[in-house]
């Protein structure tokens, strides 16, 4: 409970505990001395065995053990009451006004005892204050109902302590799985910026350095055969060469740096990866639902359907708080559709409807109402030749629904204007994919 807000609360009801206890401790010790008292040595003395009894409780609930508050009976705990109850019964014996020291104590039953038995032992003390008090004094108006009134207000009080520290309590824990699920967001936002970069990388070096040494060897090769026997014809071979070498570890180089969800694996499979691992690392419940058969795309398309449903539930999850997002990746007759649907708090679309997008056409991605991802979607489904639509009112959820052509257009731009968070790689040139060098 130290960590809590509301710290300083709890040590304010403490200090004033401890405040009543000294200063009653101190009246009955300065009326004993004004001789109202049968014995007044015996009074002082029982007086300060009182007090360090219960200073020493405090003391040892906080640097020791077995006084601390509980869910159950502890027998340390309820030895301590005992005996302070036994000591203020015998002090009240002797000096009648020792009878106020029973609220302090009103409020130590309430805080240590578990459910009904703190109550009951307010009850009990409050009775037995009436009783010695009505010994002493006889039964007055004021001797029985102060210290039941008393009694009253002290259970309202322990009472309402009690639910303000449940509160409390629940409050800390919540704060507690706040901050595990920021910090495992965060892990998985850096996962994904490392894997777009590694993929952005992976696609700028294949259409530039790659497509260039592609490019220089095929040319190398043609002229070879166009004149044989010409002087130099081994130093162009042996650049040739080199130009085939470099290419081939350039593109080790990508396949390294390529999204290990993709390399060597399905875009079904990939996706499956995908929800599984956001299903099990947040709250929301993600599913995939595959509708038609499933098969073979180009890889521009899908290493977007890929970066599209990641893209999307990174936002589901950092914004959307929804119980439920559905993942369905529909194959179509001549096109693919991946459409991303929660049940979260939903958002202002504005004027975002369907973008369709020719190949290379540049759209420069719509920021004036803060949906950069969703704007980079469009973008991406332009540069591919296809649509991005996306469904939402506040409260009602959001649906994303992006779908591509099953054949890339032949000139999409990608590598030069692609997000980073979208990296893919452009379609060989027909000629350069039947070169030798090509594989």
């Amino acid at each position: 409970m130290d960590s809590s807000a509301l710290r300083p609360v709890f040590v304010g009801l403490r200090v004033g505990l401890y405040t009543l206890i000294a200063g009653l401790g101190l009246l009955v010790v300065l009326r004993a001395a004004l001789g109202d008292s049968l014995a007044p040595v015996a009074a002082v003395s029982l007086v300060v065995i009182f007090e360090v009894t219960f200073f020493s409780g405090v003391w040892l609930a906080r640097h020791a053990v077995g006084l601390g508050r509980a869910e159950s009976l502890h027998p340390r705990t309820v030895g301590w009451l005992i005996l302070l109850t036994v000591e203020w019964m015998l002090l009240v014996f002797l000096a009648p006004d020792a009878a106020f020291l029973v609220f302090p104590l009103f409020f130590c039953y309430l805080h240590l005892l578990p459910r009904w038995h703190g109550p009951a032992a307010v009850v009990v003390s409050a009775v037995a204050a009436v009783v010695v008090l009505g010994a002493h004094r006889g039964l007055t108006l004021g001797g029985v109902i102060g210290p039941l009134i008393g009694a009253g207000v002290a259970i309202a009080i322990g009472l309402g302590y009690r639910a303000l520290y449940r509160e409390v309590a629940e409050r800390n824990r919540l704060l507690a799985d706040l901050m595990a699920a920021q910090q495992r967001l965060a892990a998985t936002e850096r996962n994904a910026g490392v894997e777009a970069e590694r993929t952005r990388l992976a696609a700028e070096i294949h259409d530039t350095v790659a497509q260039g040494l592609s490019s220089i060897q095929m040319l190398l090769s043609a002229a070879q055969r166009a004149d044989p026997g010409r002087a130099g014809s081994e130093n162009i071979e042996l650049a040739r060469q080199t130009a085939v070498d470099n290419l081939a570890e350039t593109r080790r180089f990508i396949r390294a740096l390529s999204s290990p969800h993709l390399e060597a694996r399905t875009l079904l499979g990939a996706l499956e990866r995908v929800v599984a691992r956001t299903d099990a690392a947040t709250p929301t419940r993600v599913r995939l639902v595959v509708d038609g058969s499933p098969r073979s795309l180009p890889r521009p398309v899908e290493a977007t359907v890929l970066r599209v449903v990641q893209g999307s539930l990174a936002n589901v999850v950092s914004h959307a708080r929804a119980k439920e997002a559905v993942v369905t990746l529909s194959f179509l007759e001549g096109q693919v559709r991946v459409d991303v649907v929660d049940d979260g708090v939903g958002l202002d679309t504005g004027s975002q409807g369907p973008l369709p997008g020719a190949a290379g056409a540049g759209v420069a991605p719509d920021r004036s109402n803060g949906s950069f991802g969703l704007s980079m979607m469009r973008e991406r489904a332009a540069q591919l030749g296809g649509t991005c639509v996306v469904e939402s009112s506040p409260g009602a959820g959001t649906a994303v629904s992006v779908s591509f052509p099953e054949s890339v257009p032949p000139a999409t731009g990608i590598a030069a204007s692609s997000p980073a968070w979208l990296g893919g790689s452009t379609a060989d040139v027909e000629s350069v994919r039947t070169s030798p060098a090509h594989d």
